[in-house]
């Protein structure tokens, strides 16, 4: 497979992936911390509940506070995260994978519905591979664990 880009010819594959992934490197957003709507700028690098239909925010029971304290329980599970900020409705957590991609999760507590609205996005580059969706999958599934004790 030959591929011109820029005057540049690809004559493999393995040439077009390094360039998508050369490329998709470049792109890099800073922390958002004042987004308590959790929308995706780009959905191919994120998730959110509030978005993505396969993806179903968090049920909890009890008070904002005891919805705070499961959260924290369940980041607690999760060696590669650091809590970036926390206010009395929710975390902002960095998630920092072994080749050294950070990822931006935040929660949202929505006191009225007994919710946990969340977003995960990559900081670095315009793909996920997944990662941000099955990371939440794993999240849910703890925090539905830890909230059943």
């Amino acid at each position: 497979m030959t591929l011109e880009f820029n005057g540049v010819r690809l004559k493999s594959d393995f040439g077009f992936l390094a360039l998508v992934v050369l490329l998709s490197a470049c792109a890099s957003t800073a922390p958002d911390f004042s987004s308590p709507e959790l929308t995706c700028l780009i959905p191919s690098n994120c998730v959110s509940s509030r978005e993505t239909g396969d993806l179903m925010p968090l049920r909890y029971a009890g008070t904002q506070a005891q919805a705070l304290e499961l959260l924290r329980a369940t980041v607690a599970t999760f060696p590669e995260a650091t809590v970036v900020r926390a206010d009395p409705l929710g975390l902002q957590l960095i998630f920092t994978t072994p080749i050294g991609f950070r990822d931006e999760v935040d929660f949202r507590i929505d006191v009225k519905a007994q919710l946990i609205n969340f977003r995960s996005r990559s900081l670095i580059g315009l793909f996920d591979f997944g990662k941000n969706r099955s990371r939440m999958r794993e999240f849910t599934t703890r925090f539905e664990q830890l909230s059943r004790r």
